[in-house]
């Protein structure tokens, strides 16, 4: 049961999840080591080879249909490598906005056609995806991008830049927020597939320098008159690109929150260990009430979160799942990962302070949760709408960038 106690719940505890879940483990055990890890760190971006390694152990778009070569389309897989990544340290491999956020784009609105052109490249490693949507001057307000497809003929040329693009190095399958009709605000956003290797004008920017997550290639793009068919836009017209966000946002901000918790599993896990062993004055630190007090407090707080966490997984699943609870388990479980994190750093001393140990690094990788997927104050803002009973306001991010915000008009306008 882990650190928690708390047991799996009836959805994940069935033979072939656990099988699969064991399999996971073993494969970041063999390919994913500290050892890895750090040079990744070092690098600023995993090693391309991983993802088509990735592929050939089926890790890869587990959660898209079996007709494209994934496990039958549902999500229970993609939480079983979360949370292995996450127990075992494994930072930087973009694997769940590839398998989990970009792939569901174009499982849901592509055509036919799109999805035997790209899923199973998805699935092997040949493609690695990304999303762009912050630019330099748009993030809290997407209406204000200013990246633009304008139709000639047959193609697309798409013009613009784009910033803090997870996977942003190594990607090779982009899906673009750009406007397809800058007149008609949020009714003119569309998403459009960019394979890089495919045109011209494409160019990646700077491996930008973060506070953590260090392993993570996180880039400035930029489009230069670039042509696609037009046969890349997602969805059967124009204008829909909001509303397609929009209905992913659930899921997207629940994996934060199942990230969140893995790491806060694993925090505790390192700082028992070390408060064990580690003396001050005669004895054990663990033997020191402060410690107990605090260790208490943090495993009962994290079993609440876990708990939580199951329930909205299990929301998710059963396509019920809305917007405001998803809120609740991303801020609250970002803001509390912070927290304890902090806190069993704090038992650590000194050492706690060096990178060395992975609390430290813990500590740095865990800040930016409460940033991306939607700044918690954002999560707030949604939450609190619903209790006047008053209709959310979309807010659609980036798992590694900013926060965009759009009004509820906008949302209406979309929608008819």
């Amino acid at each position: 049961m882990g650190v928690l106690n708390v047991e799996k719940p009836a959805f994940m505890d069935i033979e072939e999840l656990n099988i699969f879940e064991a399999a996971v483990g073993r494969f970041f055990d063999d390919h994913a080591a500290p050892a890895d890890v750090q040079r990744w760190r070092d690098n600023g971006v995993v090693d391309r080879k991983l993802w088509n390694i990735a592929g050939e152990a089926g890790l890869l778009g587990v959660s898209l249909p079996e007709e494209y070569g994934g496990s039958g389309g549902e999500f229970r897989p993609e939480l079983a490598i979360m949370e292995q990544m996450g127990l075992k340290g494994v930072e930087g491999f973009g694997i769940t906005l590839h398998n989990a956020i970009v792939a569901p784009y174009i499982n849901h609105y592509g055509s036919e056609e799109q999805k035997q052109r790209w899923l199973p490249r998805i699935i092997s490693g040949e493609l690695v995806t990304a999303i762009a949507m912050t630019e330099p001057g748009a993030g809290s307000d997407l209406q204000g991008v200013k990246t633009t497809a304008k139709k000639d003929g047959n193609h697309y040329v798409i013009n613009g830049q784009k910033t803090f693009i997870t996977n942003g190095q190594t990607a090779n399958l982009i899906c673009v927020v750009c406007k397809t009709d800058p007149t008609l605000g949020s009714k003119g956003t569309s998403l459009i597939m960019v394979e890089t290797d495919e045109v011209e004008g494409f160019e990646r920017g700077r491996n930008l320098h973060k506070v953590g997550q260090e392993s993570q290639d996180t880039s400035e793009l930029f489009f230069n008159d670039v042509r696609v068919p037009t046969s890349n836009l997602l969805g059967a017209e124009e204008g829909k690109g909001f509303v397609q966000l929009m209905q992913q946002l659930p899921q997207e901000r629940l994996i934060i929150a199942i990230q969140g918790l893995a790491m806060i599993e694993r925090a505790l896990q390192v700082t028992i260990e070390y408060v064990k062993d580690r003396k001050a004055f005669g004895q054990r630190i663990i033997d020191f009430q402060n410690t107990q007090f605090k260790l208490a407090e943090a495993k009962t707080e994290a079993t609440v979160a876990k708990v939580f966490v199951n329930h909205c997984t299990d929301l998710l699943m059963a396509g019920k799942l809305d917007a405001a609870t998803a809120s609740m388990a991303k801020y609250w479980v970002s803001d509390l990962q912070c927290k304890i994190v902090d806190e069993c750093l704090q038992l650590f001393g000194g050492y706690g302070y060096m990178t060395e140990y992975p609390i430290g690094q813990m500590y740095k990788d865990a800040r930016i949760q409460r940033i991306y997927g939607g700044a918690n104050e954002i999560m707030k803002v949604l939450i609190a709408r619903t209790l006047a009973g008053e209709p959310e306001l979309l807010v659609l991010d980036e798992p590694n960038a900013g926060v965009d915000l759009i009004s509820q008009q906008a949302i209406a306008d979309t929608l008819e």
